[in-house]
């Protein structure tokens, strides 16, 4: 499985930010963190982290990742897409070398 996710912090940090700053990203940093430190196949972009795995062990990861940003507000939110393909794996890479396959192909 793919799944690609963005968390964020809200409210009033208990911990870990500045209070007087609108930017998230060391709430990000925290999450991608976790996401790095699990091991596995994973990218990061400017609005979703993506991590190719099983269920269970996806969903750990997105579980501690968001527990982490929760350090950064009293309110989190997650956003999850899923792409479920039993079977495939190396998808992370590999729907994107198709992607740029038919690019190449098109008149």
């Amino acid at each position: 499985m793919l799944l690609a996710f963005s968390v964020a912090p809200s409210g009033v940090p208990s911990e870990g930010s500045r209070p007087n700053d609108a930017s998230v990203h060391d709430a990000v940093a925290a999450a991608v963190k976790v996401v790095r430190e699990s091991g596995l196949p994973n990218q990061t972009d400017s609005m979703f982290t993506t991590i190719e795995g099983e269920w269970d062990e996806v969903f750990d990861v997105v579980k501690r990742a968001t527990e982490a940003v929760g350090r950064y507000g009293s309110r989190v939110s997650l956003v999850i897409k899923a792409d479920i393909r039993p079977g495939y794996s190396g998808e992370l890479t590999a729907k994107l070398d198709r992607l740029e396959n038919a690019l190449a192909q098109e008149p």
